[in-house]
């Protein structure tokens, strides 16, 4: 039961209440939760407090709700950490995940301004373009277009790239071995192609990435733009501080 006399707003305890349920297996990944009506009956506060409880819940990602239809119990997010350089497959097997991807694109063609820019390539060289609807256990969670010079790779595209890993086939086929990479996140809305491909509902963000990977050498061998579902993706990272001494 809530405590009244507690210093924290009721439905601050009402959402903790929750959270801590859906943490401990209360409520399952898409089960709906219970009304407004049927909380405020259940914990003894008004309609307001109930509904305040689970917007709550949905600023911090744990629900999601459905027009018409109620309030869900959104999927654990997934923490990328940035630490260390991997691919989508190799950190989705890490986790106990069944990675697959579904080809959209796949071609070779002339880089534009942009592209040949990023790779360090000049205008109009041939660039192989990749673009990838990435999955986890059949549920879509980024939405990935990779361009690489195609004279470091001929031959690139004769790969299954709905089953084969990238990373794996460059270093397997083409002694590539990828050890650094820049990259660059910020949030931003969902564009339509976005939202159908990636099953986003309304207005929603996703965490867009521009990356450019390179070999041990310095050569750039990927520049790749991807939008992870910001619903499901967390990036976090380790600083270390500086020496605040004086010299």
């Amino acid at each position: 039961m809530l405590r009244r006399e507690a210093p924290d707003p009721l439905y601050i305890q009402l959402k903790e209440t929750l959270e801590a349920r859906i943490r401990g297996g209360g409520y399952q990944s898409d089960e709906r939760l219970p009304s407004e009506r049927e909380l405020s009956e259940s914990f003894g506060v008004s309609r307001m407090t109930a509904r305040q409880a689970l917007l709550a819940l949905a600023r911090d990602g744990v629900v999601y709700t459905r027009v018409g239809k109620g309030t869900f119990v959104a999927a654990p997010k997934i923490a990328q950490q940035l630490e260390a350089l991997s691919g989508f497959s190799e950190d989705m097997r890490a986790r106990g995940n069944a990675p697959s991807s579904r080809v959209l694109a796949a071609r070779e063609e002339a880089a534009n301004p942009e592209v040949a820019a990023a790779l360090r390539l000049a205008e109009g060289a041939g660039v192989v373009l990749l673009e990838r609807l990435r999955l986890a256990d059949s549920a879509p969670l980024a939405l990935e277009t990779a361009y690489l010079p195609a004279a470091l790779a001929p031959g690139l595209l004769s790969h299954d790239f709905g089953r084969e890993s990238l990373y794996a086939v460059l270093e397997r086929e083409y002694g590539l071995v990828l050890t650094r990479a820049e990259q660059r996140i910020e949030a931003v809305l969902a564009g339509p192609r976005e939202r159908e491909l990636l099953a986003l509902v309304g207005p929603a963000a996703v965490l867009r990435m521009e990356r450019l990977t390179l070999a041990a050498d310095g050569q750039p061998v990927e520049w790749v733009r991807s939008a992870y579902r910001g619903d499901r993706y967390v990036f976090s990272s380790t600083l270390v501080a500086r020496s605040l001494a004086v010299p």
